[in-house]
């Protein structure tokens, strides 16, 4: 019985992710044949604000990382 248990608990959340990702597509097309038209250069620039956050607090992240392992005195070796 335990060893059921992960395989039962993937498979409902490749269903639920599944489900999620079908009705998600579904709302953007319908929206998109709806008629809302948005001009496509105030979303490509939504979009490169919001990549250019997501890459600097990516970056962000990882200087705070380094430098907090830094000064605990880790080995941050890769070997």
């Amino acid at each position: 019985m335990m060893e059921s248990i992960p395989i039962i608990f993937v498979i409902f959340k490749a269903l639920v992710l599944g489900t999620g990702m079908f009705y998600a597509i579904k709302w953007h097309y319908d929206q998109g044949k709806k008629g809302k038209v948005q001009e496509r250069r105030a979303v490509l620039r939504a979009a490169g604000k919001v990549a250019a956050i997501f890459v600097l607090s990516l970056v962000a992240l990882g200087l705070l990382t380094y430098f907090l392992l830094s000064k605990l005195s880790l080995d941050m070796g890769l070997s």
